[in-house]
């Protein structure tokens, strides 16, 4: 399982305060929602195949491909109030390293390159440093580094030097780096629907 239960513990522990706790008005709680819409981070021929965990690290439906699917957020009282709430991924075992690392804050040790779904988008980051180390969203929105995500695929390196040469301005629609000159340097690859969340961002 690729450590998945060990990961997700300490990205709860750590985005615990960034939870949303809005009321839903669909049942975004129950298991069969959470199966469609965790798997829907990922293209379906991937996640057809892969396990599928809730944000507590429980196994909602067992995969055979190597990859895994998950909420990175976790579940306030009465569900997600979107799938977009969740911060939910796909990845392989790679992936799930670069992950762990983020989540704990330590350095990333992989193999290769890996490559991370989220087709569902993000609630938003500070593209230079993450609210996980000290980002202020309210500053970070003033300054234009804060980029609320729709769908995309992140690419993580095993050597961040190998992507330095990559801009950082997300308002391009090209690929673009995240969190520049840090051990978590990665490449977000901004796919169809990319500016729904945040459409004053999008190339002009």
């Amino acid at each position: 399982m690729f450590k998945n239960i060990t990961l997700v513990t300490v990205f709860t522990i750590a985005i615990a305060g960034c939870s949303n706790n809005n009321e839903s008005s669909i049942e975004t709680d129950n298991e069969a929602w959470l199966i469609e819409n965790v798997a829907a981070s990922a293209p379906s021929f991937i996640s057809d195949f892969a396990t599928i965990l809730d944000a507590d690290g429980v196994v909602l439906r067992e995969g055979s491909n190597g990859w895994s699917c998950l909420p990175m957020r976790p579940m306030p009282e009465g569900g997600y109030p979107d799938a977009q709430d969740m911060n939910s991924m796909c990845a392989d075992e790679e992936g799930f390293k670069w992950a762990e690392a983020y989540g704990s804050g330590t350095t990333p040790n992989m193999e290769r390159d890996a490559y991370i779904w989220m087709l569902n988008g993000d609630v938003g980051e500070d593209n230079r440093k993450s609210s996980l180390y000290g980002g202020d969203k309210e500053e970070s929105m003033m300054e234009g580094h804060f980029i609320e995500s729709g769908p995309h695929l992140m690419l993580m390196p095993k050597d961040p030097s190998t992507i330095e040469n990559f801009p950082t301005d997300f308002t391009t629609g090209a690929p673009y780096q995240m969190f520049k000159g840090s051990p978590y340097a990665h490449l977000m690859i901004p796919v169809d629907g990319y500016y729904m969340f945040q459409p004053e961002s999008a190339p002009k």
